[in-house]
């Protein structure tokens, strides 16, 4: 969304304080839709700045998405404007290690997401769904291309999904997929927001039809699931709600929190392990934060994550369980014969002077 619109917005909710449709943050067992949140400020305690991006070409990152193949790698793109149509690898100090080109005519990217796509292999997908024409275009499209095994430059030839909304155009700039299902989700971006479904199965040919299944906060700007699928959370301007999605979309809302005061946040993604979030906003050189989740957000499992690889025998030089078993041994053994004989020479030495 553009600075104009953003700051109009916040000027009418600052005139409509007490709205009575709203729901209060303090109330988890509230509607899920429509949180007064605050304008941002600190952040929950914890949140810390994890790194800027250090490229020119970021100057309105509108949503980020860790990579399901690269460590510490996160995608992101830009917002509409003047912009080329690329999507950024950029890694856990803001630095871009890749730039891919999609090499198509964009019109208003607001989100991205890494999911498995139809062969299972991990696939990044951008969401060309916003409209600063308040519902005005006929559809909206995501683009889906498989994630780079390796990051290098390059264009890739993306499959378009086309979508509708049942009840007429949105303004949307939130797009998450349940890792579970594959399950595509958008909010809408308005004072009565709302969760959209798509089908189960997308039909990359026709249209679409995404369906509202509840009520979402006013004015969303990003929302994305959790690594496990069992909590989402949809953000605005100023701040967050988590839900618990343990038994399916919608679910129930937890709780909402601030987000850490930014010029105009947009973008929110889980990190890999579920436990924080990483929220960002538009700007050059602009702040991407770490905001950790309180324990009442957090899965009632903990999510595992892939550790390093073990390395191999060959790497090891010889056979690892042999190595295991006896070379843990081996420095006691010597240890304790260097003892004994200490010992003994003593005995000898004294037995001699004796």
């Amino acid at each position: 969304m553009r600075r104009p619109l953003a700051l109009a917005a916040t000027a009418l909710l600052a005139a409509l304080p007490a709205a009575p449709a709203l729901a209060s943050p303090e109330d988890p067992q509230a509607p899920s839709g429509g949180v007064d949140y605050p304008r941002g400020g600190e952040g929950p305690e914890g949140s810390e700045v994890a790194f800027e991006f250090q490229d020119a070409r970021i100057s309105e990152s509108s949503g980020i998405a860790p990579s399901a193949l690269h460590e510490d790698v996160w995608w992101t793109h830009n917002d509409s404007g003047d912009h080329p149509s690329e999507v950024y690898a950029v890694d856990g100090s803001g630095q871009t290690l890749a730039t891919v080109s999609l090499g198509l005519e964009r019109r208003d990217w607001e989100a991205v997401a890494v999911a498995e796509g139809p062969d299972g292999a991990p696939s990044v997908f951008v969401a060309d769904i916003g409209d600063n024409f308040g519902g005005s275009w006929a559809d909206y499209r995501v683009y889906r291309f498989p994630e780079p095994e390796v990051l290098a430059d390059g264009v890739v030839e993306p499959v378009t999904l086309t979508f509708t909304y049942a009840d007429g155009g949105r303004d949307a700039e939130s797009m998450m997929i349940d890792p579970r299902d594959g399950r595509v989700y958008t909010v809408s971006k308005e004072f009565s927001g709302g969760l959209y479904a798509a089908p189960g199965t997308l039909d990359p040919e026709g249209a679409n039809v995404l369906e509202r299944i509840d009520s979402a906060p006013l004015f969303a700007t990003d929302a994305a699931f959790g690594p496990d699928g069992t909590r989402y959370v949809i953000r605005t301007y100023w701040g967050a709600t988590v839900y618990d999605s343990t038994d399916g979309v919608p679910g129930r809302p937890l709780g909402s929190f601030d987000l850490p005061e930014s010029d105009q946040g947009e973008s929110v993604a889980f990190t890999p392990d579920g436990t924080a979030l990483m929220a960002g906003t538009e700007g050059l050189n602009a702040p991407v934060w770490r905001v950790p989740l309180a324990d009442e957000y957090l899965p009632e499992e903990p999510v595992e994550v892939a550790a390093e690889a073990e390395p191999s025998a060959e790497e090891d030089g010889g056979d690892g369980a042999q190595d295991a078993g006896n070379g843990g041994a081996l420095p006691f053994i010597l240890g304790g014969v260097a003892v004994a004989a200490v010992l003994i020479g003593g005995i000898v030495l004294l037995a001699r002077r004796g």
